[in-house]
């Protein structure tokens, strides 16, 4: 086995010497931190709650490792891959489902410096491309812990469309635009679990600009479910489960010497609902539809090159429609964050969020609930995160 290790590395090399204009990286992010949770259940919904101190994996940044590669073609045209598999940082366990080696991203494609990208495989939407590094959760500064609830919004990127074909165009004068569409691959359901996303951003100095859409047809009934289509039901890439659903994101971040602020909006809409994501699996909610509005504020400023301090607020308005009543849900929740680089890899981290919910009528899915952790017992809760994160 150690020689076939060696040959292999060995070819690698040789390959690298023969093609210098081929190149692979290994990349990753390694996140773990000690989690402090007020009122956790201690069963099931309804339970009484505990406070609990507990390692967790993830919390700004989703641990990660991947390969990118890069062979230029001659005339400003390289052939591209990814190749990136989530993990915990605390057990070794495969992210997603544990059973996807590569559950994260998994494309090919052709990219040219005068016409833009063509890439095919399982990717991110614009939603995540554009919109959300202009905020504070998910790849912004306050991570997976600034979740909105039960990421209605793809606010931590949770979702990944398979079987999908993606066009990002070059930037012009600021200006840059993207569309992609997933197919079913399902014989006879074309449309059944199909997906597509658009969007535009604009840079121009301190000013940044994104809007983005997302759009998934799926069937909510049992019989003609798709689960392998543009978006799984079974690897936990759909945080909200159940018929079409549409995603709309606007935001904007404006950056002056060491400060910043974002504003953000989204919608988000879910026909014949199912499931939500309340802690870390999808709770049953069975409805007519779900709505949200989503409404955040973010600052960040950094005091040195190394050390910043960040603030965000997100007001949430909520919609659940049954055939025999409406419940209209609405959350607080405030993240605040200090953050130091030992180096340009290497950051430690506290982070705090709070979340409060008000007008459940008695639904425990409604308890608040932060990212992926155990939720409330009730409609607070308090999570706070010291950790250490590192990049390769």
């Amino acid at each position: 086995m150690k020689r076939f290790l060696l040959a292999a590395l060995l070819g690698l090399a040789y390959a690298g010497s023969s093609y210098a204009q081929s190149a692979v990286t290994l990349y990753g992010i390694i996140d773990t931190s000690v989690t402090y949770a007020s009122n956790q259940r201690t069963g099931a919904a309804g339970s009484p709650g505990s406070s609990n101190v507990a390692m967790s994996s993830g919390n700004l940044s989703s641990s990660r490792w991947g390969l990118r590669g890069n062979e230029d073609l001659g005339g400003g045209l390289s052939a591209v891959f990814t190749l990136e598999n989530g993990f915990s940082s605390v057990n070794g366990q495969a992210a997603n489902g544990g059973k996807d080696m590569f559950g994260r991203q998994a494309f090919v494609g052709l990219q040219s410096k005068q016409y833009g990208s063509l890439t095919f495989g399982r990717q991110y939407d614009f939603i995540e491309a554009f919109a959300d590094p202009l905020g504070a959760s998910g790849p912004g500064w306050g991570g997976n812990l600034a979740m909105h609830p039960f990421d209605n919004d793809d606010s931590v990127n949770i979702f990944r469309l398979n079987n999908s074909v993606k066009y990002i165009s070059p930037t012009y004068r600021g200006l840059k635009f993207g569309a992609m569409y997933a197919f079913s691959n399902v014989a006879g359901q074309f449309s059944n679990n199909a997906a597509y996303s658009a969007g535009v951003s604009y840079e121009n100095g301190p000013l940044s600009l994104a809007a983005a859409y997302l759009d998934v047809n799926r069937s909510a009934d049992p019989a003609a479910a798709n689960a392998t289509g543009a978006v799984s039901t079974a690897d936990g890439t759909a945080p909200i489960t159940g018929g079409s659903q549409q995603i709309w994101t606007l935001a904007g971040r404006y950056r002056a010497g060491p400060a910043s602020v974002g504003l953000a909006w989204s919608h988000s809409s879910t026909d014949s609902l199912t499931g939500v994501l309340h802690g870390s699996g999808v709770t049953p909610l069975v409805g007519k539809n779900l709505t949200f509005d989503n409404f955040s504020v973010d600052g960040r400023y950094f005091l040195t090159p190394a050390f910043s301090l960040g603030a965000a607020y997100t007001y949430t308005e909520g919609r659940f429609s049954t055939d025999t009543e409406t419940t209209r849900p609405k959350w607080n929740q405030v993240v605040l964050q200090s953050d130091y680089k030992l180096s340009r890899r290497t950051d430690v981290y506290l982070e705090g969020v709070y979340q409060s919910v008000s007008g459940g009528n008695g639904n425990h899915v409604f308890d608040a609930s932060i990212f992926t952790l155990t939720p409330s017992s009730n409609s607070n809760q308090v999570v706070v995160a010291a950790g250490l994160r590192h990049s390769f």
